[in-house]
């Protein structure tokens, strides 16, 4: 199956048009200063559901068949994925099955709950072995599953409408600063910058201790699944798609590796400086900047910011520590 297409990109943006909000791009005089060169922050985290996943969810949901949308879906995530599906599924009036990790941030679980989806909490504490246990109950109950990241239409919706957003208000901007996980929002973002910006570099920022794109680029294979320790930044842990990863390994121009205590560092400094209160896996992208991570930048930066959805437990061990 191929990955997004510019068609198929400017379909969901007129999907999700007067569906889910345009979010602001706000320019950071700190970061400036720091990087040599302007940055702003695409504020996703001020997104529908709290995050940039409500716009591939919705947009692949949109595009099920009629017999698919009475079956109802199956999907797994770490949170965000299942929060925006759980909300676009209630828009379209069809049942969704969430699967989440044992280890899923409450703030998050909460507002699946809250939507009505039917949420199940796994046995295990990582993502990969959760998605295989949502697959195998899409399995015997004949319904789709819906990946959180590996298929075109989400990446379509995830990364390409959000650069899409970024480029229409910054047409300068020449680095491209994303958290990655399973690959969906990079993805995206990655297909639609390098068609349009001559010289455009994307920089991908995942967790030292679960780096499962940095994993797969060393290795030359995708590593769809790996173990890890439990970390701060669930919604960019684990293995990689194999269909991000052959998108993203000829489109990748440096991956950074920021850990727990750089990234609660980060989400302190956005509260500082911004007033922003992120989700950790959001404050990873902002750790590599901080933290000297991301090599040397050639022209206008831009960081997505990508969600804010975070439990109030891990805000005050974060805030006190």
């Amino acid at each position: 199956m191929p990955g997004p297409t510019l068609e198929l990109i400017a379909e969901a943006a007129e999907f999700l048009r007067g569906r889910i909000r345009r979010t602001p791009l706000e320019p950071s005089p700190v970061l400036t200063a720091k990087l040599g060169v302007p940055v702003s922050l695409k504020l996703e985290a001020l997104q529908i559901t709290g995050s940039f996943k409500i716009r591939g969810a919705w947009f692949r949901l949109s595009r099920l068949s009629d017999a698919e949308r009475r079956a109802g879906i199956v999907t797994c995530s770490a949170g965000n994925h299942g929060r925006a599906t759980a909300y676009a599924a209630k828009q379209l009036g069809l049942r969704a099955t969430i699967f989440v990790p044992s280890t899923v941030d409450q703030a998050k679980y909460r507002g699946m709950l809250a939507l009505g989806a039917d949420v199940r909490v796994s046995e295990f504490p990582s993502y990969d072995a959760t998605e295989d246990q949502a697959l195998e109950e899409a399995r015997k109950s004949a319904r789709p599953f819906i990946s959180a990241f590996d298929d075109p239409d989400v990446m379509a919706g995830n990364g390409g409408t959000l650069a899409m957003e970024i480029l229409a208000d910054a047409p300068e901007a020449k680095e491209f600063i994303v958290p990655v996980g399973g690959g969906g929002l990079g993805a995206g973002l990655a297909v639609y910058v390098k068609e349009k910006v001559r010289g455009a570099r994307f920089i991908a920022v995942q967790h030292a201790l679960a780096p499962g794109f940095k994993l797969s680029m060393d290795q030359g294979r995708a590593v769809t699944r790996m173990s890890y320790p439990p970390t701060l930044a669930g919604g960019i842990e684990g293995g990689t798609g194999a269909m991000t990863f052959e998108i993203l390994r000829t489109r990748t121009d440096h991956i950074a590796l920021v850990d727990d205590a750089q990234i609660s560092t980060a989400m302190r400094w956005m509260l500082d400086e911004h007033q922003y209160l992120i989700e950790p896996s959001a404050a990873a992208a902002v750790a590599a900047c901080l933290e000297g991570k991301i090599g040397r930048l050639s022209g206008p930066a831009v960081v997505v910011i990508s969600g804010r959805n975070v439990s109030g437990d891990t805000i005050r061990k974060i805030l006190c520590s």
